[in-house]
C-alpha cells in the first residue's frame, strides 16, 4: 500500500471544502438570492428571504434514524459509546453526513487513556477509503481553527499512528496506538461505485428549487405592492394644472376643477395585478422538492388534507422510509468500525476487524406506531408463538415498537 502524504490529503480536502459549505449555507438558509431579471426594481433587490426546504429535507430524515445499540456486543461497543456522550454523538454524525454526504467521527484519549470520540464535518476531514472495509488508510482532518478560520490544529491519521501538527505545520506530537487503522472513521450517506464518499441529501435540485422559490417571493413581494396600491391614471389633464403623484398615491380625496373650457380630467385604474399565479408557482416548486426528498407538501408549509392518520402518515412517506432504511445500513458500519478502533485503544490491543463481525446495530422503529398498529401487532404476535412458540420475543417487539419492557 502507497504511502499518501499530508500536503496530498490537504489538498484534496481543499478541492471539496467549497462545496460542502454551499451545502451548510443552504442548510443554514443563508444562500444569497441569484438575480436572473432586470425587470426587479432596485428597491426590492436588497430584500433577503431565508427558506428552510434544504433544512427541512435534512432535518426529516435525521430525525427519524435513532440508533438504540448494539447486539452481540463482545467488545462492549455501547459502553464506549456511553461514555462519549452517543445520543449528541450519533445525532451530529448523522446529521451532518446528510448534509455534507460524510462525516467524520475522530479517536483521541483522555488524561486517563479513555477513547474520546468526537463528530468532525466534512469540511474539515478527508481520507483515502478502503471501500472494502469503510475505513480511511490516511486520514487528514482539521481539529482547530482561530475566529478567523484559520488552521491552528490539525492531525495525520495513519495505521497504528497519529501525528499533530500546528497551523504552520510543525510536528508538535506522535500518538502511537495499537489500533491497526486511522483513528479517523468516516460516516457515509449512500455510498456507491463512483463516489465512495457518498451523495448529500442537499441535491443539486434541492438548491436549485430553494433558489427559484427565492426569487418567486422576491417577485410576489413586487405584485403585492401593485395588488395592495393599484396603478391610476388621468387623462386631460391641463398643462398648467399641478399634481403631485407621490401625494395622490396616498391621499383618499382627490379634487380636479375644470380648464378654461370647462372640460375635466378623466381618472381611471389599471386593473390589479393577481397573486394567485405566483402562490401556484411556489406550490409547483414545493411539489418538485417534495418529490425530490421524499416529503410532503404538509412537511413544507403547504396544508392539502385533514390529519392522517399513521398509516396514512407512512403510505406518505414511503420514500422516506427506504431512504432512511438503506442509510442505517451505511451508518451501522461507521459506527461500529469507530467503536472496534476504540476498543483496540480502550484495551491497548490489536484486535483483528472480525471480532465486530457478528456485531449488529440495532435502530428504533422509523415510524412510532400508533395504538391501534401495536393493538394488531401484539395480535399477530400471539398468533405466531402459538404456531412457533418462541418465535417473536420481547427484543423483537422492542425493535418492531420502539417499547422496552422489564423482561429485557
Amino acid at each position: 500500500m502507497s504511502i499518501i502524504g499530508m500536503e496530498y490529503l490537504r489538498g484534496k480536502l481543499a478541492k471539496k471544502a467549497n462545496r460542502v459549505n454551499l451545502r451548510y449555507s443552504f442548510y443554514e438558509a443563508k444562500n444569497k438570492c441569484q438575480e436572473v431579471s432586470k425587470l426587479i426594481p432596485p428597491e426590492f433587490k436588497s430584500l433577503s428571504y431565508a427558506y428552510g426546504w434544504c433544512a427541512k429535507a435534512c432535518d426529516s430524515l435525521a430525525d427519524r434514524m435513532v440508533f438504540d445499540s448494539f447486539d452481540n456486543d463482545l467488545l462492549y461497543l455501547d459502553e464506549i459509546y456511553a461514555m462519549n456522550n452517543a445520543d449528541v454523538l450519533f445525532d451530529s454524525a448523522i446529521l451532518s453526513a446528510c448534509i455534507t454526504s460524510c462525516s467524520f467521527l475522530y479517536i483521541d484519549v483522555d488524561a486517563d487513556g479513555y477513547p474520546v470520540i468526537q463528530c468532525i464535518d466534512g469540511a474539515n476531514a478527508t481520507g483515502e477509503i478502503d471501500t472494502t472495509t469503510q475505513m480511511l488508510k490516511y486520514g487528514y482532518a482539521v481539529l482547530e481553527r482561530d475566529t478567523d478560520g484559520k488552521v491552528v490544529r490539525q492531525a495525520y491519521f495513519k495505521p497504528f499512528s497519529t501525528e499533530y501538527y500546528d497551523g504552520d505545520d510543525k510536528l508538535i506530537d506522535v500518538y502511537e496506538h495499537k489500533a491497526p487503522y486511522p483513528l479517523l472513521v468516516p460516516i457515509i450517506f449512500r455510498p456507491d461505485a463512483k463516489r465512495p464518499f457518498g451523495h448529500s441529501r442537499i441535491s443539486r435540485m434541492c438548491m436549485t428549487l430553494q433558489q427559484t422559490a427565492m426569487r418567486t417571493s422576491l417577485r410576489t413581494e413586487v405584485a403585492a405592492e401593485f395588488y395592495s396600491v393599484p396603478q391610476k391614471y388621468v387623462v386631460g389633464l391641463s398643462k398648467g394644472a399641478e399634481f403631485n403623484g407621490q401625494l395622490a398615491t396616498y391621499s383618499s380625496f382627490l379634487q380636479f376643477g375644470k380648464d378654461a373650457q370647462g372640460e375635466a380630467p378623466k381618472l381611471g385604474m389599471f386593473d390589479s395585478h393577481s397573486m394567485e399565479p405566483h402562490i401556484e408557482h411556489m406550490r409547483m416548486l414545493a411539489s418538485m422538492f417534495a418529490g425530490e426528498t421524499g416529503l410532503t407538501l404538509d412537511d413544507l408549509g403547504f396544508q392539502t388534507d385533514n390529519p392522517s392518520s399513521s398509516d396514512a402518515i407512512k403510505a406518505a412517506h414511503e420514500n422516506l422510509r427506504l431512504v432512511a432504511r438503506k442509510s442505517q445500513r451505511t451508518f451501522s458500519t461507521g459506527f461500529k468500525n469507530a467503536g472496534y478502533l476504540a476498543a483496540c485503544i480502550r484495551d491497548d490491543k490489536s484486535y483483528a476487524r472480525t471480532a465486530i463481525r457478528d456485531t449488529v446495530a440495532i435502530w428504533q422503529p422509523i415510524f412510532e406506531l400508533d395504538m391501534s398498529s401495536i393493538g394488531a401487532l401484539g395480535d399477530a404476535a400471539f398468533k405466531i408463538n402459538e404456531a412457533l412458540p418462541g418465535y417473536i420475543s420481547a427484543k423483537t417487539i422492542k425493535q418492531l415498537t420502539g417499547i422496552e419492557g422489564e423482561t429485557l
